[in-house]
């Protein structure tokens, strides 16, 4: 298992040209959520197929990641009926590092995360975000992508 060091943001503004960025669409289903925020989760990202395990809460998080058959994929995500979300992930280079940037779809439309990774809380701490950043969620468990799967659209206004 690794660890992933991630902090996410609303996003207040989209970038200009982020259609040329690389992209991807996302499928994701939720086998099991557990109360202390570990997950198990399906995700289908264009033709590839995975199975992850998250452990923990907040900006530090441990993560098993397995790749799947398309056949393995399609026999467990029966499981995640009710608990999915369908998102467009895009790459945006900033500041010599990659923003996944997710726009939502399906009744969480208009809701649009930027996620970042770092290789050490240190980097995490030093991160300054760009001006089309909005406010940070990443420990509001509203804005986990677990919840929106389970929950729905978040309380908190995020319109940009």
């Amino acid at each position: 298992m690794s660890l992933e060091i991630e902090r996410k943001f609303l996003v207040t503004s989209l970038p200009g040209a982020m259609d040329r960025d690389p992209h991807e669409h996302i499928i994701q289903g939720y086998v099991v959520v557990g109360a202390d925020g570990s997950e198990v989760r399906l995700r289908r990202k264009g033709q590839k197929y995975f199975e992850t395990v998250k452990l923990g809460r907040g900006e530090v998080r441990s993560e098993l990641e397995i790749e799947l058959t398309a056949t393995q994929f399609d026999t467990l995500w029966e499981a995640t009926s009710g608990r999915r979300i369908e998102k467009t992930r895009y790459e945006v280079p900033h500041a010599g590092r990659i923003i996944e940037l997710d726009v939502y779809h399906g009744e969480l439309a208009g809701l649009v995360i930027a996620e970042c990774e770092f290789a050490s809380a240190d980097e995490s701490r030093r991160f300054v975000p760009p001006e089309w950043f909005g406010g940070e969620v990443t420990d509001d468990p509203e804005f986990k992508n677990q919840n929106l799967a389970l929950h729905g659209r978040p309380r908190r206004p995020f319109e940009t």
